[in-house]
């Protein structure tokens, strides 16, 4: 045998891995001090767009330079109402054409887009765009609401910050993430809501690296809240319902009946959208032509223009009669609807409330309690509903009213709305867009199968073995008229692993002038072996596979480094068959 390098000993290269429930280190506290940040980011641009839609109301509807709060239900009377819509949309199909197509729409689909397929990464335009186009959009009298602009913006904020670093894609994320809700609870008071959206919707994770970090910059924006925008809830109200079994079935029902709207209203606005889309003309000019629309509701109830946060706490004190909420119900519907499906800028959570909030105040008239706690359970249903997030949903209209001794009823109304949703539609309000562009979302979580494994539970032992001692020749013969497997593991005297020999390698072998004299080992000297041992989890094996590029991974003794199994991908695929079977398989 020619001289050759030493072997490594194989027990130095033998992993050991830190078994825990969690798979959290010491960049969550980096990722965490960073999300200081965040919040202060997030807030700051909720600040700003809410200056800016205040800016735009006062413009367009009383032509002066103010940020003082105004209504445009005030000034909603005359030609101005089916002009300044038009205007303003103009304004943004432009900004979409000339700028960033990426501020059409309501703004968490493309979060969401950007989260699982652009690595994170949010341009400055968009995060200078979006708010100032949605400002016009809303200030103009769009139908639509400050959560999905401030998510957007509030993410691009996180997602900017975060690129000024050396980070993962993962963590980038997080920041964008933990900027949204920042923004989310600047915005509405909200921070355990706006955290539970984080998790819900926009994470596609439960980490203690992202969870922790979003809770921080949550935290911080709600302590920022009062000295840029107000404390206290957004929608206080005085009524209240005794929480018991009549009102828990109650709640339950009203939530089946918001399901089955919410999944009518993410059909109609799709079926609007394609419409849009089969047009003759430039998408610039969709958002005009949903204005149209926009102006003659605004002519036939004015409350449809704008956020209309003054419609949900007129909703919510009970102050609408019943012909009015359903005019209010059927009018913001149908703007909303197409003034979305056209493609400006503006968001759903909103005018959700609104629809929500009418449909409940509609069936308070004949229920215990009055209308208004029964619109904030109708809120919560179709909130659930149309954006898949029941826990959100019900913490939300609580964290907003202040009514927490609803919750439980919040919580009924939500779970039997999202009941009915997942059954009747594939997709949601959200994810239908992203979807329409070919990409797959899943909004469902479980525990990876392959994290509930150790090597010792998958690994073939007592595999068969070469030694390292074979000639290439003898080993070429040995997978030209022998071999059963694929890959065999090369040992050495000690039984310990030197390298992996392969079917394709005793391919490339035959074209060797020196296979008489060369060993395995000579010509595995070069090779590192990933190796494991058998308390080694089996998803490391599987991330071991992966950045070795290698189909198999020898398993080891932890004391000595001999060899005891070996682990192919057929045996990984194993753990995800008996959850399979688990899932399938029904007995007593």
């Amino acid at each position: 045998m020619t001289d050759r390098p030493a072997q490594p000993d194989a027990r130095a290269a033998v992993p050991r891995p830190r078994a825990a429930d969690h798979s959290a280190d010491r960049r969550m506290l980096v990722l965490a001090a960073m999300a200081l940040v965040t919040g202060t980011g997030g807030a700051l641009a909720a600040w700003l767009l809410l200056h800016l839609i205040e800016l735009t109301v006062n413009l367009f509807w009383y032509q002066r330079i103010s940020v003082e709060p105004a209504s445009i239900v005030d000034a909603a009377t005359g030609p101005i109402v089916l002009l300044v819509p038009v205007i303003g949309s103009l304004i943004v199909g432009l900004m979409a054409r000339f700028g960033s197509d990426k501020i059409r729409g309501h703004g968490i689909p493309e979060a969401i887009e950007a989260i699982l397929y652009g690595e994170s990464k949010l341009s400055p335009r968009v995060a200078f765009l979006k708010p100032l186009s949605s400002a016009i959009s809303i200030g103009s009298g769009g139908p639509f609401g400050a959560e999905g602009p401030i998510i957007m913006t509030g993410g691009a904020v996180g997602s900017l910050f975060a690129q000024r670093f050396r980070l993962t894609a993962a963590e980038r994320k997080t920041l964008l993430v933990a900027g949204a809700a920042a923004g989310m609870t600047a915005i509405f008071g909200t921070p355990v809501a706006a955290i539970l959206l984080a998790i819900e919707v926009l994470l596609f994770e439960w980490k203690p690296r992202s969870f922790v970090p979003v809770i921080v910059s949550a935290t911080v924006a709600f302590a920022w809240r009062p000295l840029l925008i107000g404390s206290g809830p957004l929608f206080p109200f005085d009524a209240a319902l005794p929480i018991d079994g009549t009102v828990l079935l109650l709640s339950a029902v009203l939530g089946c009946l918001a399901g089955g709207v919410a999944g009518l209203l993410s059909t109609l606005l799709y079926r609007i959208e394609d419409v849009f889309h089969r047009l003759p003309v430039h998408w610039m000019w969709w958002p005009a032509l949903g204005a149209v629309i926009v102006g003659v509701g605004g002519l036939i109830e004015p409350r449809v223009l704008g956020a209309g946060y003054g419609s949900i706490q007129d909703l919510l004190d009970g102050r609408l009669m019943l012909a009015a909420m359903v005019l209010l119900f059927a009018a913001k519907a149908v703007v909303w609807l197409i003034a979305l499906g056209s493609g400006t800028s503006g968001g759903v959570l909103a005018p959700l409330l609104i629809l929500g909030g009418a449909l409940g105040g509609v069936a308070g008239y004949w229920l215990p309690g009055g209308s208004g706690p029964w619109a904030m359970l109708g809120m919560a249903g179709v909130m659930s509903a149309a954006m898949r997030a029941p826990l959100t949903s019900a913490i939300f209209v609580v964290e907003l009213t202040g009514h927490f001794a609803e919750l439980p009823a919040a919580v009924a109304a939500s779970g039997a709305a999202y009941a009915i949703a997942v059954l009747a539609l594939r997709r949601s309000i959200l994810t239908e867009k992203i979807s329409r562009r070919g990409r797959h979302v899943s909004q469902e979580f479980s525990v990876d199968p392959l994290a509930l494994g150790m090597a010792a539970d998958l690994m073939t032992r007592d595999p068969e073995t070469l030694p390292e001692t074979m000639s290439i020749a003898d080993a070429t013969h040995f997978f030209e008229t022998e071999a059963v497997h694929q890959t065999y593991p090369v040992v050495d005297a000690d039984h310990r692993p030197v390298g992996l020999a392969a079917r394709r390698d005793a391919l490339h072998w035959q074209r060797l002038d020196d296979r008489q004299t060369v060993s395995l080992g000579d010509r595995l000297s070069d090779r590192s072996l990933p190796v494991a041992t058998p308390d080694t989890p089996a998803d490391a094996i599987a991330n071991l596979m992966i950045t070795n590029e290698v189909g198999r991974i020898c398993v080891v003794a932890p004391d000595d480094g001999r060899l005891i199994g070996i682990i192919s991908r057929r045996d990984l695929l194993q753990s995800r068959a008996a959850v399979l079977r688990g899932e399938r398989d029904r007995a007593r």
